[in-house]
């Protein structure tokens, strides 16, 4: 496979172009009508990013559209309030160079006006249409000779990636229809503003992941103090510990899995007041704890461990843990190989690194979900995820992006194995965060 050098979409080649565009669209935005609520610095900064994103991908434009709130993804990366009526069409269009434009309906006419760019105003849908041609045929590079424009939208071909398919076929139609367009998936544009961390919110998950991970060994701990002074316990009464020291520690608690036995064949399994099961000796026990600190802006941190209650492991849950292991491990060194290198990767390389070893293993039956998910504000975020089996995510991975690789081997009715870690992306190389990384299974009763 030829691969190339990785690159950075938001890095300080940019900072020039970026501070003269957003000059230009602030101006723009000052010469509007008095009527209209002048745009805000923080969006009119966000165009000019959008701009120099386009650049560096080589299109020509992003068109957004919405209907009654239809793509969230919108509202976030333009940084458009949420708040106000929405029950008309609007499209939203940012050329790679020149002025953004505005499609809104008579009705709700200011609905964009927080951000910058000329506005169209429609009636009937023939007005639309002919809105969307106009918009379309504005900005652009000069002089480029071109057959078709590649305007970038929340659609995947084939549905591959449905995280960012916010908008319906028919306008997916509508938008090829006009003269000389091409669609093409916003995609990677979407995890450049969704996805990449700030060190701010990067410090934020280092210390998620160190909570956790230290709420891990006290779990353990506390399942073999209760084990051994004859306590009954629970899943539930282990979930409410991790989540009352969850929240000792200044992080949300929004109820762990906590799996014995059988029911760590699940891979989303939780246990609740109503329906949870016992916690004795010789059960097989899996933790998965996805939590953020209590703070604006902060980023999940998420692990899963697994322990045996008794001093010695069987052979049979080390063996099977052994492949995850060497699958998690082979996946983490691609990764790393990969980034030291400067070579582009896709994450469904990363799934397939991983699946080959369970699948040589003669488990690729049982390896039933992704290898990882992207990690953002929500635990599974709006970046790449490490997937070529339930998806067919192609999209690159990119500096300063987190997800997680947590392959897995469940037996159902009798036990699941899942390991997982968090990888952090940097410019030359990765960070595993919320280590030590587990390379043996937990005998929660040796020693003690």
């Amino acid at each position: 496979m030829k691969t190339k050098p990785m690159r950075n979409p938001l890095t300080s080649r940019r900072l020039r172009s970026l501070a003269f565009a957003a000059l230009f669209l602030l101006l723009c935005a000052r010469a509007a009508g008095a009527q209209e609520a002048r745009p805000g610095a923080e969006q009119v900064g966000r165009v000019a990013e959008i701009q120099a994103a386009l650049r560096e991908a080589g299109l020509d434009g992003w068109l957004f559209y919405d209907f009654r709130r239809s793509d969230p993804l919108a509202y976030r990366i333009l940084r458009l309030p949420t708040a106000g009526v929405t029950t008309r069409r609007w499209f939203y269009y940012v050329p790679v160079v020149g002025e953004p434009v505005r499609v809104v309906h008579s009705i709700e006419r200011f609905r964009l006006d927080h951000l910058p760019g000329r506005k169209i105003i429609y009636r009937s849908w023939q007005e639309l249409h002919g809105a969307v041609r106009e918009a379309l045929a504005s900005g652009g590079l000069k002089n480029r000779r071109v057959l078709l424009r590649k305007i970038a939208m929340q659609y995947s071909p084939m549905g591959d990636i449905p995280y960012v398919a916010r908008v319906d076929a028919g306008t997916v139609e509508l938008v090829r229809s006009m003269p000389g367009v091409s669609v093409v998936t916003s995609a990677d544009l979407v995890q450049q503003f969704e996805a990449v961390l700030t060190p701010e919110q990067l410090d934020t998950h280092r210390e998620a992941a160190a909570k956790i991970r230290r709420i891990v060994s006290e779990a353990f701990d506390e399942i073999g103090r209760r084990v051994r002074a004859g306590e009954p316990t629970t899943e539930y009464d282990i979930q409410q510990f991790i989540n009352r020291r969850l929240g000792e520690e200044g992080m949300t608690a929004g109820g762990p899995n906590v799996s014995a036995g059988a029911n760590s064949a699940n891979p989303h399994y939780h246990p609740t007041e109503q329906r949870n099961a016992p916690i004795r000796r010789g059960d097989f026990v899996l933790f998965d704890i996805a939590e953020k600190l209590k703070r604006p802006g902060a980023i999940v941190a998420d692990l899963t461990w697994v322990g045996y209650v008794g001093e010695t492991v069987p052979e049979e849950y080390v063996r099977v843990f052994d492949i995850v292991r060497e699958a998690r491990d082979s996946a983490t060194a691609f990764v790393r190989a990969a980034v030291r290198d400067g070579k582009v990767i896709r994450a469904a390389q990363i799934d397939d690194v991983a699946r080959e070893v369970i699948r040589r293993a003669g488990y690729a039956e049982q390896f039933t979900h992704r290898t990882g998910h992207s990690i953002g504000e929500e635990g599974h975020g709006n970046g790449a995820h490490i997937d070529n089996l339930e998806t067919r995510d192609s999209r690159r991975i990119i500096p300063r992006t987190c997800f997680s690789i947590e392959p897995g081997i469940y037996l159902e009715g009798r036990f699941g194995v899942r390991s997982e870690i968090n990888v952090y992306v940097g410019e030359r190389d990765i960070e595993i965060t919320g280590l030590p990384v587990q390379t043996e299974i937990v005998p929660i009763l040796k020693g003690k």
